[in-house]
């Protein structure tokens, strides 16, 4: 049995909903998009419901706490290959058991969610030091990135808290959205075109180009290259990171 569903984590939630409704066990769970028929297989296409979503969550945190919500949403935030059969498993585990089994790591399921919610947790922290806004000239503060995780919505929390009387916005170039603030509100939005990758020198204020040579100078002046520690500085600030980096561009 393989359900079919449109891509969305309420999507996952309501196929997970539906194996325990029609009482069929899923072999696969596959985004419609990616779905290829096959000769052996018995495709059943879910439709997103959001009460059936909610009362996955109610349950789950019924039977394991509260933790429990945030574990599965970060868990699908990874976009990691089978990542649906992962959280089937660990629901049909948590209904079927007597006792909690959040931390239960000698569950695979339960061990592989809690490393995979320390990768996106890790993820989420590099944004937060690495993230770099620009100031464009209509003043509105750009920043793109490109994270290994779509971590973007929950990024919110921390800039609203940081930023909170900014007008800004973070890009994801690689997933094509990103998340607009203004206001105290925060909305999400893609861009008509999927071709922006970083800003043009030509939309920044002078202002902005004058910080940005600033800062390159206070960085290289810093710099001891007698004391230089290339491995100790990588484990810090990972390679894939500097393209947000203004010292490093």
């Amino acid at each position: 049995m393989i359900y079919v569903y449109d891509g969305s984590y309420e999507g996952v939630l309501s196929t997970i909903f539906s194996t325990f409704q029609r009482g069929k066990e899923a072999h696969d769970m596959v985004v419609e998009s990616q779905y290829q028929p096959g000769l052996f297989h018995e495709p059943t296409f879910v439709t997103t419901d959001a009460a059936h979503a909610r009362r996955v969550l109610k349950g789950m945190e019924k039977r394991c706490g509260q933790e429990v919500v945030r574990l599965m949403y970060e868990a699908f935030l990874s976009e990691q290959a089978g990542i649906e059969m992962l959280l089937y498993q660990f629901v049909r585990l948590a209904v079927e058991s007597p006792e909690n089994v959040l931390h239960n790591f000698r569950e695979p399921c339960v061990l592989k969610l809690h490393q995979i919610g320390r990768q996106i947790h890790r993820e989420v922290h590099r944004m937060h030091a690495f993230v770099r806004f620009q100031q464009t000239n209509d003043g509105l503060f750009v920043a793109m990135i490109a994270p290994d995780y779509n971590v973007l919505p929950l990024l919110p929390p921390h800039f609203v808290a940081r930023y909170p009387a900014f007008c800004w916005l973070i890009y994801d170039t690689r997933r094509h959205y990103g998340i607009y603030h203004q206001q105290q509100q925060v909305d999400y939005i893609t861009l008509q075109t999927h071709q922006h990758h970083q800003l043009a020198q030509a939309l920044l204020t002078a202002s902005e180009k004058d910080y940005q040579q600033l800062w390159k100078t206070y960085f290289k002046s810093v710099d001891i290259p007698e004391r230089r520690n290339l491995k100790l500085h990588l484990q810090h600030v990972p390679k894939r990171y500097w393209k947000y980096l203004i010292e490093k561009s």
